[in-house]
């Protein structure tokens, strides 16, 4: 895995490779989001009907978690979803590395998840309603929570990380080793892989949001069985 190389600088902010190849992708999906909603019709063509189909399972997916609350969550989790994958795929063109395969990436991905999984809790429950959640079923379980919500926003950044980074290691491996013999299966196995490890990262954030949005919920249950 190469290290990130300096591209220019603004001042003393130095700008590396992967937060320019981060620009890139924002403006692809900017430039992309834009050319494909000027011109919807109700009668689409193949591109929106497309389009509409891969939100439709977005929505669905969201649906399974936590029912009534895709039109909620869509903007954050699609975002996350498409961005991810457009991330681990760039990895694919010559000379161009995944950001994904960096940790200060998948570190302010994962924070990003931290920040709204409280986000949508508080917005849901009401901050006092929300903070409840951390006291039940006892406060002693308070330090409990707390090193639970570090250490899993510790685990998604490094599972994607990891994963991103030695699939590309694995690929450059082989193709010492083997040269141009086996390139069509090296990268099917990169665009498997890049599509399964957004996705679960996806989903773990979507998992973890709908814990907090549904927290009042359970607490209030929990102290429903306690008086009965």
């Amino acid at each position: 895995m190469e290290a990130s190389t300096i591209v220019f600088t603004i001042g003393p902010l130095a700008i590396n490779s992967v937060v320019v190849t981060t620009w890139g992708i924002m403006l692809i999906l900017g430039v992309s989001c834009w050319l494909a909603t000027r011109n919807l019709s109700l009668n689409p063509g193949r591109l929106q009907t497309m389009l509409e189909g891969t939100v439709t399972a977005m929505q669905d997916s969201i649906d399974a978690i936590i029912p009534g609350h895709s039109q909620q969550l869509l903007p954050f989790v699609a975002t996350l979803w498409i961005y991810i994958v457009i991330a681990n795929l760039i990895g694919l063109i010559p000379q161009l590395h995944s950001p994904t395969g960096h940790l200060s990436v998948t570190v302010g991905l994962a924070l990003l998840v931290f920040l709204s999984v409280h986000w949508f809790g508080i917005r849901n429950d009401g901050i006092r309603g929300y903070l409840k959640h951390y006291l039940s079923p006892t406060p002693l379980l308070l330090p409990f929570h707390i090193i639970s919500e570090v250490t899993r926003t510790i685990a998604l950044a490094v599972r994607l990380f990891g994963n991103i980074m030695s699939l590309e290691l694995v690929a450059l491996l082989v193709l010492l080793v083997a040269g141009l013999l086996v390139p069509i299966p090296l990268l099917m196995l990169h665009i498997v892989e890049s599509l399964v490890q957004a996705y679960i990262f996806g989903m773990l954030a979507l998992i973890y949001v709908a814990g907090a949005m549904q927290s009042q919920q359970n607490f209030n249950q929990d102290n429903k069985g306690n008086n009965t």
